[in-house]
């Protein structure tokens, strides 16, 4: 019969590349540890890890294996949360993503929130670009996400939260409207350079969608990794950038250092959701969590 435990132990020899060490991380003996994975390879009548004189290595039947023990232990953990917790609304352990572009400038007003309403919450955070925050949700590494809508994931569910408008930015040294009215990108363009995130980052792609159709010819500069550098750079007239209203309503006199002007109409912008796995067994807590974040995103815009 193969155990949860043997599934582990695999994982842990996955995670260090070393019987010893693995040993160490699920705190048992290295004997103990050989003889499980030894056992495990009997039941499955297969090698899964070469025994190398300076460590081990999965081999390629090891590494499909560990793969799925992954998804089948963090499902285990899953169900283990959701009936500890049964008796309420988001308490325990909760693996919460979040983009860098919405972090710093929303979770100062939703961890209080969150610690008032839900005491019994024990929050992880980890702060990273959407692709490698969806693919730790899929892996079952996170348990929910908040980020940028859409994702186009049929096996995800999504709750749309609020509306984040993208305001231009621009030098105040810029000869531009006195009433800051909004006027096409293309009169800009023509004369800026047009200032990106790096790539990975999803406010670039949402950039250059809004100009999708000015962008023929018009010079472009990428490789920024932060919305306070862009920021300088529109400062020092290096360029233009659009920034979300969240970050400007988060830093302090910017409107007095830059131009910032609304676009166009319909207004571009972002849509902040809440996404899970379906099979998340705690999506009514991740519900609760999407409704503070629409709560406290509907008042900050």
């Amino acid at each position: 019969m193969i155990t949860l435990k043997q599934l582990r132990y695999l994982e842990a020899i996955a995670q260090t590349g070393h019987f010893g060490r693995a040993a160490e991380l699920v705190h048992i003996s290295q004997p103990a540890l050989s003889a499980q994975i030894r056992a495990l390879e009997d039941r499955l009548g297969t090698i899964l890890v070469e025994r190398l004189s300076n460590g081990a290595r999965l081999t390629t039947v090891g590494e499909d294996i560990a793969a799925r023990a992954k998804k089948i232990l963090s499902a285990v953990g899953e169900l283990q949360e959701a009936a500890k917790m049964s008796q309420g609304v988001l308490a325990g352990r909760v693996r919460l993503g979040i983009i860098p572009s919405i972090a710093p400038y929303f979770l100062p007003k939703l961890l209080p929130e969150l610690d008032v309403r839900f005491p019994q919450l024990q929050l992880e955070l980890r702060e990273t670009i959407t692709e490698q925050l969806m693919r730790e949700l899929m892996d079952g590494a996170l348990d929910v996400v908040i980020l940028s809508l859409p994702i186009d994931e049929p096996t995800i569910e999504t709750r749309a939260c609020f509306f984040d408008p993208f305001v231009l930015a621009c030098a105040k040294s810029r000869d531009l409207r006195a009433d800051n009215s909004r006027f096409p990108a293309k009169d800009i363009l023509n004369e800026q350079t047009l200032l990106l995130m790096e790539d990975g980052h999803c406010l670039r792609d949402q950039t250059l969608k809004v100009w999708e159709s000015e962008l023929t010819g018009a010079r472009r500069s990428g490789g920024v990794s932060n919305m306070a550098t862009l920021t300088h750079l529109v400062e020092q007239d290096r360029g233009v950038a659009l920034l979300p209203e969240l970050f400007i309503n988060c830093e302090s006199g910017l409107s007095e250092r830059v131009n910032l002007i609304r676009l166009g109409n319909p207004e571009p912008g972002r849509q902040i959701g809440v996404v899970w796995r379906k099979t998340h067994p705690r999506g009514s807590d991740f519900d609760a969590l999407a409704k503070l974040v629409r709560e406290i995103g509907t008042q900050q815009a």
